[in-house]
């Protein structure tokens, strides 16, 4: 399950991905909180892991004292290092190169044991070798810490979208393009990382976790007006198609696809173009046409929120 994609992102790379990845919501971050205080955590250090460019971190920072972002990615952490962030202190966000089966123990100083009050997660934990991270993330949290794990998978179009079902079937047929292009990781996320092991599913279970705390909350996964088009991703709705087939494009599965089709990248033939286009022709058979920057579309995504505690 090892990633590779996202390791090889440059910083430009990185920039781009901040820009059309958008933040998450006050809701997903406010569950995240509520269920740390309800365990009375501490809020000293935050720990970010396969935090990207450093959205996750920099939004949560100014509630903790020390604030640290890892990914595995030289290019997203030079990205993360020049939007910067800082904590409640005023100290700088620390980002670094580190996996998540290191969690800071290659950096100098190397992130002590017992000493990180919440580990988060977000849209990055389907990558990682999970059964060496939990080991590991039981060393660096103090008892009663946190881990928050999340992640958005399959992106859809709601209502009031003009002709949302058949804007809906368009995004299908874009995920079914891609496919080939799809690795196990991918798979796990749009599973809503029920496949994702937990530390008492391990073949080795990590004693350290109380899984009676354990929480799972799931979003948009039953039907199309569920989805939480404000719970989870921050969103200006509506959107227009330029940012959707920007957005579209961070995917991995279409970074790997373009890697595959170099000459089709910026083409009528590019896979994420193709859906644009699909996406007009089917607005302008229904007597919409489409401006330039006009905003019709309305979005949400399935998304998942996964909260473990350390035995006090």
């Amino acid at each position: 399950m090892s990633e590779k994609t996202f390791k090889a992102f440059t910083q430009t790379d990185g920039k781009n991905y901040a820009r059309f990845r958008r933040n998450y919501h006050q809701t997903l971050y406010n569950l995240v909180l509520d269920y740390h205080t309800s365990k009375n955590g501490a809020f000293d250090t935050i720990l970010d892991v396969g935090c990207g460019p450093g959205t996750a971190v920099s939004t949560l920072a100014p509630r903790f004292a020390h604030a640290y972002g890892f990914d595995a990615s030289q290019g997203m952490i030079d990205s993360a290092k020049s939007l910067g962030g800082e904590t409640s202190t005023g100290e700088p966000i620390t980002f670094a190169v580190s996996g998540a089966e290191q969690l800071g123990n290659n950096i100098d100083p190397p992130v002590a044991d017992g000493s990180v009050d919440m580990i988060i997660s977000a849209t990055a934990a389907h990558w990682f070798d999970m059964a060496a991270f939990w080991p590991r993330a039981a060393k660096v949290l103090k008892p009663g810490g946190t881990v928050a794990i999340w992640c958005g998978a399959k992106v859809r179009a709601l209502p009031p979208t003009p002709q949302c079902g058949e804007i809906d079937a368009a995004i299908n047929r874009f995920r079914d393009n891609l496919k080939d292009f799809a690795e196990a990781g991918n798979l796990i996320a749009e599973g809503l990382y029920v496949e994702l092991p937990t530390p008492w599913s391990l073949p080795t279970p990590v004693a350290e976790f109380d899984e009676a705390a354990f929480v799972r909350k799931e979003w948009g996964n039953d039907k199309l007006d569920s989805l939480p088009g404000n719970e989870f991703w921050e969103m200006n709705h509506p959107g227009d198609l330029d940012f959707m087939e920007a957005a579209m494009g961070t995917a991995s599965p279409v970074v790997r696809w373009r890697e595959a089709n170099p000459e089709l990248v910026g083409t009528e033939k590019d896979v994420v173009r193709v859906m644009r286009r699909e996406m007009e022709q089917i607005l302008a058979a229904a007597g919409y046409t489409v401006k330039a920057g006009e905003k019709l579309l309305y979005g949400g995504t399935e998304a998942v929120l996964m909260l473990f505690t350390k035995k006090a």
